[in-house]
């Protein structure tokens, strides 16, 4: 029997992170399953989930120009 782990994840759930489509927008990751992240928005929990994939997002401290 296999078990499927998600510890294939760089981002922990509670990380504050942007989105390269919305970089003004900060993100919260609340789950991380099969190389999705399901984030809400900071400040805003009347919001829609929104879903990523890791190539989507900016790591937090990254400047981007």
């Amino acid at each position: 029997m296999s078990y499927k782990t998600n510890t294939d994840n760089i981002y922990k759930e509670g990380t504050i992170i942007t989105a390269k489509v919305a970089p003004e927008v900060k993100l919260v990751i609340t789950k991380y399953y099969q190389r999705t992240y399901y984030c809400n928005v900071v400040g805003d929990p009347d919001k829609k989930q929104l879903v990523y994939f890791e190539r989507e997002l900016i790591a937090p401290g990254v400047v981007n120009k």
